[in-house]
């Protein structure tokens, strides 16, 4: 089962209200936690490992069915920059070269000031 990103929201919300309808009120709280509750911790460090929750922004310099060209972006924007990690995702039938992990749209936007003056055609996303 593969969950949508949007379902994240709605599933931390009945977590949480399961849990505070699990706590007792005497003087020794405890929580009496779903043995689901497990497996829902689980799926989601899944999701995150497997870059299907992703809050991050990124830039892409490149998208195309040429793969030579692809890489020749990759290692030119390599060559000039060393500070972001560069990839190159592959979505049938098209090559993306992807880079950075910013945190927010303002990392993003300052790096893509930089970049923009190489890479005409970089546009900033968020996956």
């Amino acid at each position: 089962m593969k969950m949508n990103s949007k379902h994240v929201p709605i599933l931390l919300a009945a977590t949480c209200l399961f849990l505070v309808s699990t706590i007792n009120t005497n003087a020794q709280s405890s929580i009496d936690a779903d043995p689901l509750l497990n497996e829902l911790i689980v799926l989601k460090a899944k999701m995150i490992e497997n870059n299907e929750i992703n809050e991050r922004y990124k830039i892409q310099l490149f998208y195309g069915t040429d793969l030579k060209e692809a890489n020749k972006i990759k290692n030119e924007f390599k060559e000039k920059y060393k500070e972001w990690p560069s990839d190159i995702v592959f979505e049938t039938p098209n090559y993306k070269v992807w880079i950075g992990d910013f945190r927010n749209k303002l990392e993003a936007e300052r790096a893509f000031i930089e970049l923009k003056k190489d890479f005409k055609s970089a546009i900033i996303f968020k996956p």
